[in-house]
């Protein structure tokens, strides 16, 4: 009975707790469900809780072992991309070949070293003291990549003048030949008009014109249908940008189904750490393009720079327990990144950018989240900063940046014309010294939550700041909306 008591008042305790705590009406917890205010034709926060690999809430598998290798005292660099090959002309067994397992010591690398096949996985001994070290004289490590590009068909127009942000059903033309499952490409193109709106048509540097973006490029939205009704399709993760006929003309998009037959898939990095040379030349750790279902798991980068990058032709990446160190600050004219994320639907869990002079975290151009920053903690003194030319949806959760901040805002003419850079972003229960959150013609960003001065970036107007110096709850926005789309377990799987 004592028990029975205890756990009672605990129980009240704690919901008194939460009923006390402060609360956002942009996304707040309401008879145990998330709700979410829009705005503006019915933009609101996107559920970011498809970021990671295979959709969100998947445990990283553990591939079986199929060759092993230990240190050579030499230049390992052709051993072990050798070793990579072997299996990667293994057959696939569940989506999986096998893994290619480099034991405890230091392997010296002089080239880069290619995984270009799905289900090959490189797994070092650990990534501390005793474990594996990949000592590093080539400029880039390891490069992670498929070929080709998106091959679309079946394509109908969207439906409607006006598609909000954070919308996961859509209406289109015609859903003849579309199917719950199939992979498919939404389409933004950029318009004269839309530039104009945005304001970033007459950016000039050194009397030079900048171009921003070109009229003709465009947005590409990787996603699958999840349920058909009608003219309606419901996709798995949301649209990131709006959609305003007003801008971009009629119909605003398209929607196509795709094949990618050279992208690749379930393939990763693993405990291991990658040594560069101290000094301020560029060396990159890992990239990683066209592939779907990756990971980078407790990987650490000791003096490497652009260290860790993941494309746009990328979709559902986790990286996890990654960190970039370096002991020497950039002296470059522009500054490197630890990470450059600008792939679909990914996850960057417990992750850290210990150094000075570089941007802890990027974004390039025309990308569409949403991409999540979950528990991110870093001692650089950039901000972290959406980077270049516009892209959406991304979402910074719980950092700690003691000597920075986040910076959501128009670079202008910096780096040649980044100008706008990000839209639909969220810092939520931030911790830093500054947030400049600005919001971008028919778009905002939001900061909920934070803690640390709001800072302006005039003449640009703020973005929707809630809550400042008092966070609010969920304590994580990620997670609340990943458990309430798959349940507790999958927090169990991601390591909550």
């Amino acid at each position: 009975m004592k028990w029975l008591l205890r756990c009672t008042a605990l129980i009240i305790f704690s919901s008194a707790i939460a009923a006390s705590a402060q609360t956002s009406d942009w996304a707040k917890i309401v008879n145990g469900k998330l709700t979410y205010k829009t705005f503006g034709n019915g933009n609101h926060i996107m559920d970011f809780s498809s970021a990671g690999y295979m959709g969100g809430g998947v445990a990283l598998p553990t591939v079986p072992a199929k060759i092993t290798l230990n240190p050579s005292g030499g230049d390992d660099s052709s051993a072990i991309q050798v070793a990579i090959n072997k299996i990667s002309a293994m057959p696939l067994s569940n989506g999986f070949r096998g893994a290619l397992v480099l034991g405890k010591g230091t392997f010296h690398v002089s080239s880069t070293l290619n995984v270009a096949a799905s289900g090959v996985v490189v797994r070092g001994s650990g990534s501390g003291t005793g474990g594996t070290v990949v000592s590093t004289t080539v400029a880039h490590v390891f490069n992670v990549a498929g070929t080709g590009t998106y091959q679309t068909f079946n394509t109908t127009a969207l439906s409607g003048s006006y598609i909000p942000s954070g919308a996961q059903s859509i209406t289109v033309a015609s859903t003849a030949g579309f199917l719950v499952g199939d992979n498919v490409v939404i389409t933004r193109t950029v318009t004269a008009a839309w530039i104009h709106f945005m304001g970033m048509d007459k950016l000039v540097r050194n009397g030079q014109p900048q171009t921003w973006l070109s009229p003709g490029s465009q947005t590409l939205t990787d996603r699958t249908i999840t349920a058909i009704s009608g003219n309606m399709i419901t996709l798995d993760g949301p649209i990131t940008d709006s959609f305003d006929a007003k801008f971009l003309g009629t119909p605003v998009g398209t929607i196509s189904k795709y094949d990618f037959p050279g992208r690749i898939s379930q393939a990763g990095i693993e405990h291991l750490k990658i040594q560069a040379p101290v000094g301020t030349e560029v060396f990159n750790a890992i990239t990683m393009s066209a592939v779907m279902d990756g990971w980078i798991s407790d990987v650490v980068g000791q003096e490497t720079q652009n260290a860790f990058s993941v494309n746009r032709n990328c979709r559902r990446i986790t990286l996890d327990h990654v960190i970039n160190n370096n002991t020497t600050r950039q002296t470059n004219a522009a500054a490197a990144t630890a990470f450059d994320i600008t792939g679909t639907q990914v996850l960057l869990n417990k992750c850290a950018a210990n150094s000075s002079g570089m941007w802890p975290i990027a974004t390039s151009a025309l990308g569409a989240g949403p991409i999540v920053v979950l528990n991110f903690t870093s001692t650089e003194n950039h901000p972290i900063e959406p980077h270049q030319r516009w892209t959406t949806g991304l979402l910074t959760d719980n950092a700690k940046l003691p000597n920075s901040g986040v910076d959501y805002i128009n670079r202008r003419t910096d780096g040649s014309g980044h100008g706008w850079c990000m839209g639909w972003g969220v810092a939520w229960n931030d911790t830093a010294p500054r947030f400049t959150i600005s919001a971008a013609p028919g778009t905002t960003d939001w900061c909920i939550g934070c803690v640390g001065a709001k800072v302006s970036n005039p003449p640009d107007p703020d973005g929707t700041f809630d809550s400042l110096n008092t966070h609010v709850v969920p304590a994580s926005l990620y997670l609340e909306q990943l458990k309430e789309r798959l349940g507790q377990q999958a927090l169990t799987n991601i390591g909550y």
